[in-house]
């Protein structure tokens, strides 16, 4: 059984693998791309893709209002899946908020540059004081 860590990562090659597949125009099943990275089903996995899809123009929208001087877009695909997951879970979730903004940041560290991995943990801090907090 996988921790919820190594099941934030599979979230993130799923998001990753639907981003690819929509830019070429790609008919996808998004429980096929699931199926394909997980051996078994797991409802955790299964919310959290589905909700960051569910709630995409929100994630944008928040992202791009707390990137300073940047749009989610000009992000490498992986570091949108990860900033997407972490503001998913920060939103819509009763995941604490560390454990939001940390488990995005350690995916980030392992995929991404220094720069973006503090990028990351800048935007979803600004989310977590200014939206969450009040």
């Amino acid at each position: 059984m996988k921790n919820r860590s190594e099941l934030r990562e599979i979230i993130m090659k799923v998001l990753y693998q639907v981003q690819i597949y929509e830019e070429a125009k790609v008919d996808y099943k998004l429980e096929d791309i699931i199926k394909e990275q997980l051996e078994i089903e797991n409802t955790f996995v299964e919310e959290i893709t589905h909700g960051v899809l569910e709630h995409k123009k929100e994630i944008i929208d928040l992202a791009n209002k707390y990137l300073k001087d940047w749009k989610i877009d000009r992000l490498s695909k992986v570091d949108q899946a990860i900033l997407s997951i972490g503001i998913y879970e920060l939103i819509y979730t009763e995941t604490p908020s560390i454990v939001s903004i940390n488990e995005a940041v350690e995916l980030s560290k392992k995929y991404s540059e220094e720069s973006v991995t503090k990028m990351i943990n800048g935007v979803l801090d600004k989310i977590y004081h200014e939206e969450i907090k009040k």
